[in-house]
């Protein structure tokens, strides 16, 4: 990830240059280039694909979009898209910007946030978990196939982790899974997942 050099950007002014620039995301008014890989794209999809698979079977009004911003505060310059996003289609109605626009801005919302870790790891470990928790979000995935995540956030030896976290009162209560552990998700207690079923090959 590397930030784009520029000058501060408004929300609406990142919306109107940006918002069908997905590899870009804003935060406190500085644009950031996220330069994902084809790998990370792979691990991505195939979170998703298994996603869509369990909210089939679930038979709710869940979707994930093929593509959506969350703005986690009203006052900040802050546009976050993360690499899958599972929306709670009839709270939608409510979304002030969603007729227009892919812009989400209520917990409501929102069931569940993924980010794949890339070279940009303390952002999704640290201030990713601040602003989805202040946001409100039950349940946000960090997929770090790669184990690049901190020892403080995946333990010694560094390896590949998926981390779930659950929102309890206003902060994240976090599990870890490793390769060959069955992932235990508060909102899809049905989900047959490993971290190996999403690795790249």
């Amino acid at each position: 990830m590397t930030y784009a050099p520029s000058q501060l950007l408004t929300f609406e002014a990142f919306l109107a240059q940006y918002r069908d620039e997905p590899a870009f995301e804003l935060a406190d008014g500085e644009l950031i280039d996220m330069e994902p890989t084809g790998p990370h794209e792979a691990v991505a999809g195939k979170v998703a694909s298994r996603l869509n698979l369990a909210i089939d079977r679930m038979s709710t009004d869940w979707l994930i979009p093929r593509t959506c911003i969350l703005r986690p505060f009203s006052d900040q310059a802050t546009a976050r898209r993360p690499d899958v996003t599972v929306l709670d289609e009839s709270a939608l109605r409510d979304e002030p910007l969603w007729e227009r626009e892919p812009v989400i801005t209520q917990s409501t919302s929102v069931k569940l946030v993924v980010e794949v870790v890339s070279t940009n790891w303390e952002t999704d470990y640290a201030r990713k978990v601040e602003e989805y928790a202040l946001m409100g979000i039950p349940e946000y995935w960090i997929v770090d196939f790669r184990g690049l995540g901190g020892v403080a956030f995946i333990g010694r030896p560094k390896q590949p982790t998926f981390t779930v976290c659950q929102l309890v009162n206003e902060d994240y209560v976090k599990s870890t899974f490793r390769l060959g552990q069955e992932i235990v998700s508060p909102a899809f207690p049905d989900l047959a997942l490993k971290l190996n079923d999403v690795m790249p090959l």
